[in-house]
């Protein structure tokens, strides 16, 4: 998607609303693995006349480490199935890890209870991909709105609710008078607005955007990236964007995690990935974005195909299509590791300085 000039605002938020000092979110080796064996009698096999126990699983998540600053964008990106979506949802307690911790304000929060994690809630809200899914369809937009204050203020009364609705449903250019109204009324861009809505209206700090326009004609998607830009400043938000549009990411990210079947690969500023990606797969990944000023585009085509996430490669799992890769990629996993500009890299190549 490339941005008109005309919709893009400034993405960087002033030094002073920003403390470097304690990141508010911590994830440390997250791993996430769905079952495909189904329940205990599915899984038992008759294998030399014996009876075995035989599991499958999808390895959605393999030792995700990150860490996300008060006040910035933390764009994760990669191709379909690397598992952006399943770290939103893990972090958000959608899903329960397999193995790993989430830290958020310096409390660990992915062992606790629903009724624990309550008052977590309201400070981390989450924009989902789908407008026209993620909207009940029987309720109307006024209810919809009322649903989150009742349960996070059950102190407050019928006109505070009333006021902060109408308070919030104006910030992200929704007319009140649309509250007695039904999501299906609205068109995809009215409705997504509407779930941005929702998602401020208990004045959170950490909002989860799970592809939030990838659903939504280009025209709708600049507006609403600068919704969000605009929430961002105003209301000194903090974000996990998950998307595989790398222009949006020029445009809206602080920072960028890639990803790759489900480990992160780089981890650098916006303005450091585009301008000098080091890990092989960033390289393919960048030089894939159609540019109209290059006369001889140098788009890098990777060999091979992706590995299932059923039964992982040994050592690196980007070790099968690497042009780079040597006999300690296919036996030794590499661990993230910092460079001199502050970029985080976890590839053996770059360590060794062959790339």
């Amino acid at each position: 998607m490339s941005m008109p000039a005309s919709a893009r605002v400034d993405n960087h938020i002033p030094a002073e609303n920003v403390d470097v000092a304690q990141p508010l979110l911590q994830i440390r080796d997250l791993r996430k693995r769905f079952s495909l064996s189904g329940d205990f009698l599915d899984q038992l096999r008759f294998k030399g006349g014996k009876l075995v126990r035989h599991q499958e699983h999808v390895h959605a998540i393999n030792g995700v480490n990150l860490d996300i600053k008060r006040g910035e964008a933390l764009c994760v990106v990669g191709e379909s199935g690397c598992g952006k979506s399943t770290v939103a949802r893990t972090v958000m307690g959608l899903l329960s890890p397999s193995e790993g911790e989430i830290h958020f304000d310096g409390q660990r929060i992915d062992h606790l209870s629903s009724r624990q994690l309550l008052p977590y809630r309201k400070r981390m809200q989450m924009i989902f991909q789908n407008p026209y899914a993620s909207l009940n369809p029987r309720m109307t937009i006024q209810q919809t709105l009322e649903e989150p204050l009742r349960l996070h203020h059950p102190k407050w009364n019928r006109q505070q609710i009333a006021d902060k609705v109408e308070e919030v449903m104006r910030s992200v250019g929704i007319d009140p008078d649309w509250g007695k109204r039904f999501g299906h009324e609205f068109s995809g861009g009215q409705r997504q607005r509407i779930a941005i809505a929702r998602a401020l209206a208990v004045d959170p700090e950490f909002i989860v955007a799970d592809e939030p326009i990838s659903a939504l004609d280009v025209s709708i998607q600049a507006q609403v990236l600068n919704l969000l830009m605009e929430a961002q400043h105003e209301r000194h938000l903090t974000y996990l964007f998950i998307t595989h549009d790398l222009a949006v990411v020029e445009h809206f990210g602080t920072r960028v995690a890639v990803m790759y079947l489900g480990t992160v690969c780089e981890i650098a500023t916006t303005a450091t990935l585009f301008s000098k990606p080091r890990h092989p797969y960033t390289q393919a990944l960048l030089s894939s974005i159609p540019r109209l000023e290059d006369d001889r585009p140098q788009h890098i085509r990777l060999k091979g195909e992706v590995p299932t996430p059923v039964h992982l490669p040994s050592g690196c799992v980007f070790h099968g299509r690497c042009p780079y890769a040597n006999p300690r990629c296919r036996e030794e996993i590499p661990l993230l590791q910092m460079q001199h500009d502050g970029t985080h890299v976890a590839c053996h190549a770059v360590e060794e300085g062959r790339l």
